[in-house]
């Protein structure tokens, strides 16, 4: 059975739930359609016995896999935070709500993340039992690069990574590679890209006695994933456990080493705003369960685009990146010397009382 919804693909093969991402050309950013729809059949097939097990993959320009997920369909966030258009809350709303129920899924959920994987990408596949990479993953947070920050429970998983490895991501948005993942547990496993095809196959043709055989099978399919590109963890450990993004911006620009030069001049090109903020969330969320965490970041990006009226740093970073591609934002403030302490913590006042949040069904 193949349901075909405009940019999902999905059917039930054996005892497994397949979802194909199929918006190819938007290296499957997704859309509130695609939420809505993901969240729709996930939640069947967590109530139908039949279905032991999910997995899930992205559509290339030729071809099943090659690319998971870019993230979120940044144009419609411009389009709507300039507009006022209230599907904007929508989308986040439950694009959270998504990234939960995959963390609380119960069955296993295998996420083959080829090529890129980022920004709401990650939210679709951190939750999963089974976050499978390759030699061609590319994994990032870029969310500063657009005045935004590390969302999708984005703050939960990266204070999880060892040592100050969430900082460093969060803040400058850095790519890393499938070895690299796996090393600072935000993947599971490596499988060869040209290996993917079989394991997908199979796993829709095999007999397996429960959930937990689905599990251990795809588990027995993992290959070394080799050595991984980053060999700065005494610099990343050292500068980004510093208190404030200020702090860590000046020390790597007084180290003459050439990756703290780029890292600071990477840092330079971000929100100043919300290098504060995101450093800030990511500190807090440490303590946070991932429903504390959710609704701290759906409080932020409440913030994003009304806590200034017509200063949105995100709107203003999706300007510059994606829509006039000037790639000049005009961030306000301009310099990460003159941000104030307090507009950092007016993101996370909740503008809902507890009982009214819309994430607080969320446990």
């Amino acid at each position: 059975m193949t349901e075909m919804a405009s940019e999902i693909l999905t059917e039930v093969r054996g005892q497994v739930g397949f979802i194909t991402l199929n918006r190819a050309k938007a290296l499957n950013a997704l859309s509130l359609g695609m939420v809505r729809d993901l969240l729709g059949v996930l939640l069947r097939w967590q109530n139908d016995d039949k279905v032991l097990a999910v997995a899930i993959r992205g559509n290339g320009k030729e071809g099943a896999f090659g690319a998971f997920c870019a993230g979120g369909d940044i144009r419609f966030l411009h389009k709507a935070g300039s507009t006022g258009n209230p599907e904007l809350e929508d989308f986040f709303t439950e694009e959270y709500a998504l990234n939960y129920l995959i963390h609380e899924f119960g069955k296993p959920y295998i996420a083959f993340m080829d090529g890129i994987v980022m920004g709401g990408g990650m939210g679709i596949s951190q939750g999963g039992s089974a976050r499978i990479v390759t030699e061609r993953t590319k994994m990032a947070m870029p969310e500063t690069i657009i005045g935004l920050f590390p969302d999708v429970g984005g703050g939960y998983f990266l204070s999880r990574c060892p040592g100050r490895v969430g900082e460093w991501l969060a803040l400058t948005g850095d790519t890393i590679g499938g070895a690299d993942a796996i090393q600072f547990n935000l993947a599971d496993g490596f499988i060869p890209s040209d290996q993917q095809a079989g394991v997908w196959e199979q796993l829709g043709a095999q007999q397996f006695a429960d959930s937990a055989a689905v599990q251990k099978w795809i588990e027995a399919q993992y290959v070394p994933a080799g050595e991984g590109a980053y060999g700065n963890r005494a610099h990343i450990d050292k500068y980004f456990a510093l208190p404030t993004a200020l702090d860590i911006v000046l020390a790597l620009e007084k180290d003459g080493d050439e990756w703290c030069q780029k890292t600071a001049a990477a840092l330079r090109k971000r929100s100043p705003l919300m290098l504060e903020v995101v450093l800030e969330q990511v500190r807090r969320a440490r303590d946070m369960s991932l429903a504390e965490d959710l609704r701290m970041e759906r409080d932020m990006v409440r913030h994003c685009f009304y806590l200034r009226p017509g200063q949105s740093e995100t709107v203003e970073g999706i300007r510059a990146l994606a829509v006039d591609k000037d790639h000049s934002p005009k961030w306000n403030p301009a310099r990460v010397e003159d941000v104030e302490r307090a507009l950092v913590e007016a993101f996370f006042k909740s503008p809902w009382p507890a009982h009214s949040h819309p994430l607080a069904a969320l446990v």
